[in-house]
C-alpha cells in the first residue's frame, strides 16, 4: 500500500479521541471486533494501541452519556487503514466469525469496510489500492466512487491469519459532519493548507495533503446549520494532525489568526500523552490538536 501519505511532510490525522458512554464495553469491543490492544487504562479513559508503543485511539467515557443527533456537528466516521489488501480480507473473515453488522464501499481508490461501535461512533476499516492505480483529473482532483465492494475477490487474498491490528496499520483519515461547507473549505484550505481533490456536488468534499485521496472528509449530509453537540455527547472529542515543523506551525498559527481562529496552548496532548504545539477549534466546534510528533 502507499505508506509515505500518513508520514512527514504531508500533514495527516495521526490520532482520534473519541467518547463512550461505557469503558469497558467499549474496550472489550475494539480488542474483540477491530483488534486493539490497551496501551494504557484507568477508570474513564483508555489508550488504545497496535504495537504496544503508539497510540491511534483514544476512548473516553462521559457520565450521562447523549447520543449524537441529527444537526448536529461531529465524527461522521473515523478511518482505519490496513497496509494490505490481505489484511483487509482477514479482518472480513474475523467479523464474519463474530456476525458482525457492517457496510462496505469500493471507492475506487479503496475498498472499505463499515461499522458502528456500541455507542454508534462511526468506523471505517479499509485499504488503499495501488497509488498508480488512482485517476486525477488535471492532477487535482482524484476519481472516487461509491460502487458495491468485491467481498468475494477480497476475500480470495486472506489466509484466515487475524491476530488483531496489524502493525503498519495507521488512522487513515476522518470523515466530519459540518455546519457549513463553504465555511469548512476555507477554514481547512485557508486556514490549515489542505487541498480540496474530491467534491460531491454541494454536500461533501475530500481535503488532503502530498495528492492523498483524502486525510479529512467534510459534508453536511445530517449536520447543515447544525450546531456543536453537548460536552457529554457521544462521538469526537478531538484529532490530532501531524505538522511538519516549526516553521509549518508558525505560518498555520498565522493563518488560523487571519480567518478568526482561536490559538489555543496546552503542555501535552489529552489522553495520549503526545506533546503538541497547540489546538483550536474548527468552524463546527470540533477541537483540532497539533503536535510535532509523527513520521
Amino acid at each position: 500500500m502507499p505508506t509515505h501519505f500518513h508520514k512527514k511532510p504531508n500533514n495527516y490525522v495521526s490520532h482520534v479521541q473519541i467518547k463512550v458512554s461505557n469503558l469497558q464495553s467499549s474496550v472489550d469491543y475494539y480488542k474483540t471486533i477491530i483488534g486493539f490492544k490497551v496501551l494504557e487504562q484507568t477508570t474513564n479513559t483508555a489508550i488504545l494501541t497496535i504495537d504496544g508503543t503508539d497510540s491511534i485511539l483514544s476512548l473516553e467515557e462521559v457520565p450521562n452519556a447523549q447520543p449524537l443527533q441529527n444537526g448536529q456537528t461531529g465524527l461522521y466516521h473515523f478511518a482505519i487503514l490496513l497496509p494490505t489488501r490481505k489484511d483487509l480480507g482477514n479482518f472480513i473473515q474475523h467479523i464474519i466469525k463474530h456476525n458482525v453488522r457492517i457496510g462496505a464501499g469500493d471507492h475506487h481508490v479503496s475498498e472499505a469496510i463499515y461499522l458502528n461501535d456500541p455507542d454508534g461512533n462511526g468506523i471505517e476499516v479499509y485499504s488503499d489500492r495501488p497509488e498508480d492505480e488512482w485517476i486525477w483529473y488535471g492532477d487535482s482532483t482524484v476519481h472516487m466512487v461509491t460502487e458495491q465492494l468485491n467481498i468475494p475477490s477480497i476475500l480470495a487474498n486472506a489466509n484466515n491469519l487475524w491476530d488483531g491490528l496489524p502493525n503498519g496499520t495507521v488512522m487513515g483519515h476522518i470523515h466530519l459532519s459540518v455546519a457549513n461547507l463553504h465555511d469548512s473549505e476555507k477554514f481547512y484550505t485557508e486556514g490549515l493548507g489542505f487541498e480540496v481533490v474530491a467534491r460531491y456536488g454541494t454536500q461533501a468534499l475530500f481535503i488532503s495533503t502530498g495528492k492523498y485521496h483524502h486525510h479529512i472528509g467534510l459534508n453536511i449530509w445530517n449536520s447543515a446549520d447544525g450546531a456543536p453537540a453537548p460536552v457529554n455527547s457521544l462521538g469526537l472529542k478531538s484529532f490530532t494532525l501531524v505538522l511538519n515543523n516549526l516553521e509549518q506551525t508558525e505560518q498555520i498559527k498565522d493563518s488560523l489568526t487571519k480567518i478568526g481562529a482561536k490559538i489555543e496552548h496546552f503542555e501535552e496532548a489529552p489522553n495520549f500523552g503526545g506533546s503538541q504545539a497547540f489546538s483550536t477549534i474548527d468552524p463546527s466546534g470540533i477541537r483540532i490538536i497539533f503536535t510535532l510528533e509523527g513520521e
